[in-house]
């Protein structure tokens, strides 16, 4: 069966869907409103697959948003007696229907739904408008100056909002590649003598060609084990922006064990990306082996991800439970085959801070730089201190001398 017309109540559904799909993030206009109206003009409405996969097709635009439209479409297009057959049918099973888990995208879904519930009442136009534009300039250096672990969950959430907006432009460098430009002092004879085929032989031009300049790739090792779990929640949100805005960057998390998770941050949609992250990663807020961590990477990565002059952050606050087993070796091998190895730690907001720690005194000959990561006025600074060339490699403890 056809719709004889998409008006009445199932235009004002079809409203109703994408204004749940924008407040979900999803980008859906007026173009893909009128364009599910016509689908659902030409399809069989009594069959739910054939609904979805109409509107699937022409209000979707981004593969990563495929989950979250999905969910979207179950919940709003639901039948109403779904849900006790879902029960019933658990309760046959023996499990209750809590056990079932929530896919990625479940929160956001169900805060855009509730934002109908609680819309505000539209501002009087008569009335006049006043920004304090002072207040928001210290709220904003305010919540760059917190410390994440004295975050509240309102101050997080706005933390994260504000690191996905974070842009990290790393220095680039020339490399043994060349592209064709207008003007150089390097002539492709290459380019010339194809150019020249095209015109009998003759060589009118001489096509030149300079290097190719390319950011490094981009290489972080973060500790999430117990003293580190508040920090590592939200470094994940700015290693996952990182990720999705410049190519070249391997992420591995690391407590008692390795994990690269490079694929899952490859996909835009954070809250996804996260769930495939908490999938792998079976050690979170546990003890911390630094120097076992290391050494597999040495042994089993190293060689992949290090190549053409890789710059490395190992985010961790030092803290070994093996007693730094192991770690002064790899540390070093770490750093002989990276360009640029910056240790980010959070302990470093403390001005009587001192590596008294085994694992940190193990650390610190081995590193270029040591940063400190606790807020987001020092992720700034080292973005600021990525986009500038590397200095000097100099001994750490000389800098930690000029530091006190």
């Amino acid at each position: 069966m056809t719709a004889p017309a998409t008006s009445g109540v199932l235009a004002a559904n079809i409203m109703h869907f994408a204004r749940l799909l924008r407040r979900a993030g999803l980008p859906v206009g007026p173009g893909e409103v009128i364009a599910a109206a016509q689908s659902l003009a030409l399809i069989d409405i009594s069959d739910r697959r054939i609904v979805h996969a109409a509107l699937r097709a022409v209000m979707l635009r981004r593969h990563e948003h495929t989950d979250l439209f999905d969910q979207a479409f179950s919940v709003f297009w639901r039948n109403p007696d779904a849900s006790k057959f879902a029960a019933l049918l658990a309760n046959m099973e023996g499990r209750t229907p809590a056990e079932e888990r929530a896919p990625p995208g479940t929160r956001r879904l169900a805060e855009a739904m509730a934002a109908t519930k609680s819309r505000e009442r539209p501002p009087d136009p008569d009335q006049p408008q006043q920004i304090d534009a002072v207040l928001t300039a210290s709220a904003q250096e305010r919540l760059d100056s917190l410390d994440f672990e004295a975050m509240s969950a309102a101050e997080i959430a706005e933390a994260k909002r504000a690191i996905t907006r974070l842009r990290l432009p790393l220095d680039e460098r020339r490399t043994r590649r060349t592209r064709p430009a207008a003007r150089g002092s390097r002539i492709d004879l290459k380019q010339t003598l194809h150019r020249s085929l095209r015109q009998s032989g003759e060589i009118f031009d001489m096509v030149r060609k300079i290097p190719l300049t390319r950011p490094p790739p981009l290489v972080v090792l973060c500790d999430i084990s117990g003293s580190m779990a508040r920090y590592a929640q939200i470094l994940l949100h700015f290693l996952h922006a990182v990720a999705n805005d410049r190519d070249r960057v391997t992420t591995f998390l690391f407590g008692t064990r390795l994990t690269n998770i490079t694929r899952q941050l490859e996909r835009r949609d954070p809250e996804i990306a996260f769930q495939r992250v908490a999938n792998i990663v079976p050690d979170w807020s546990g003890g911390t082996r630094i120097g076992e961590a290391l050494a597999e990477f040495n042994r089993h990565w190293s060689r992949r991800v290090l190549a053409q002059g890789a710059v490395v952050l190992l985010v961790t606050d030092g803290l070994d439970r093996d007693g730094a087993a192991g770690l002064a070796s790899n540390m070093a091998r770490l750093h002989r085959s990276s360009r640029r190895l910056i240790w980010l730690n959070p302990l470093l907001r403390y001005d009587g801070f001192a590596p008294k720690s085994q694992g940190a005194r193990a650390m610190l000959p081995h590193v270029d730089e040591f940063r400190p990561v606790h807020n987001l006025a020092s992720l700034r600074g080292l973005i600021t201190a990525l986009s500038t060339a590397a200095p000097p490699r100099l001994q750490a403890a000389t800098l930690w001398e000029e530091r006190r």
